[in-house]
């Protein structure tokens, strides 16, 4: 009896390992940069099994070769892949544009969908996503770097635990010194990026959307988006901005998003403020400043392992059911772009934007 009960626990063990491991992605593009920094990763096999690359240019499938992708698992139609290989979950790497297109197309399928930032590269195309998502009923998930952070998180809480009182103002700033660069991957990336179609805009969109969706999760959801955009590099960028500054007004306070391709160095800093102290918020570190004291760094313990990085995170959700939270969640990344979006009216009328916006 107790050898017989043994074996099926030591059964339903190995079923349950088995299991974990049959969880599978694919992905579709290869035209985002990012991708070539997780790629390595699927190549390995865990937390999901790499079951097809799916990109038209044969250039960037040759480019995923030299990272170990065997040549059985690339496609050049990313629908026959999905009907080859039947993913469970998409990482997609395409243009902004794009982005409603592989989702409508995923989520009938019943296929799960990881996106780059922004959801879209329009409100109509975030609310048709959002649609096509309930109706299939698949978990869709934004990624952002910052997502990843301890440091994200622990600012958050303190917010929350109310360590400052009433934040009252938000101070982003984002960016670096401008995409480009040469070799197959950067080209066709900057291909897209400074497209104002593909892309949905320049900085104000690829650098904006960070500011956005850390405003709507700290202090909810603005009533007024003002914008401003440079133009400092239009030899190198001639059709789309390269510098942005976003105004979001709250009844009680304010958001200033700053976001750039003409900076001197990286930047993704956060400064929170109340009026009795300060957050400054960094990927590696958080410090407090309580009125005029002196700053205090605090400590930063590492997140669980399921939220430490995308991939892993996704494959719990889609196990669990529970649909993705925080900053990668659906519903505040819908918000996001309804932001840029107010942003982009706002530069063409040099008026602030009310929200919320008409939907399209």
């Amino acid at each position: 009896m107790k050898t017989s009960l043994l074996l099926l626990v030591v059964c339903g063990v190995l079923a349950a390992c088995a299991g974990a491991q049959e969880t599978t992605i694919a992905v579709i593009g290869l035209r985002h940069s990012h991708a070539w920094g997780h790629l390595p990763k699927m190549v390995q096999g865990k937390p999901a099994k790499l079951v097809g690359v799916s990109e038209t240019s044969q250039e960037l499938l040759d480019e995923a070769k030299k990272l170990g992708v065997a040549d059985k698992l690339l496609f050049t139609d990313y629908k026959e892949m999905l009907a080859t290989a039947k993913p469970d979950i998409v990482w997609t790497f395409v243009e902004n544009d794009r982005h409603r297109e592989i989702v409508e197309a995923c989520a009938a399928r019943k296929v799960h969908v990881m996106l780059e930032k922004p959801l879209a590269s329009t409100f109509a195309d975030a609310l048709a996503i959002r649609q096509a998502a309930k109706k299939h009923g698949i978990l869709v998930l934004t990624n952002y770097q910052m997502a990843w952070w301890a440091a994200n998180y622990v600012a958050k809480k303190q917010v929350d635990d109310g360590a400052l009182g009433p934040i009252w103002r938000l101070h982003s700033i984002i960016g670096h010194g401008g995409p480009g660069g040469s070799g197959v991957r950067n080209r066709y990336f900057l291909e897209w990026l400074a497209d104002p179609v593909k892309n949905g805009g320049g900085a104000l969109i690829d650098f904006g959307c960070y500011g956005a969706v850390w405003s709507l999760w700290f202090m909810g959801r603005p009533e007024t988006v003002f914008a401003h955009t440079n133009q400092l590099q239009p030899d190198r960028y001639p059709k789309v901005d390269d510098n942005s500054t976003i105004l979001l007004g709250y009844k009680n306070g304010v958001s200033i998003i700053e976001g750039s391709w003409d900076l001197p160095a990286g930047f993704q800093d956060l400064e929170i403020f109340s009026r009795q102290g300060s957050l400054t918020v960094r990927r590696d570190a958080v410090e407090l400043k309580k009125g005029r004291g002196e700053a205090t760094k605090l400590a930063l313990d590492p997140l669980p392992e399921e939220r430490g990085e995308p991939i892993t995170y996704m494959v719990q959700a889609v196990r669990s059911g529970k649909p993705p939270e925080n900053i990668v969640a659906l519903d505040i990344n819908v918000d996001a772009v309804e932001i840029l979006e107010a942003a982009r009216q706002s530069l063409k009328t040099g008026q602030a934007v009310r929200l919320p916006l008409k939907k399209q």
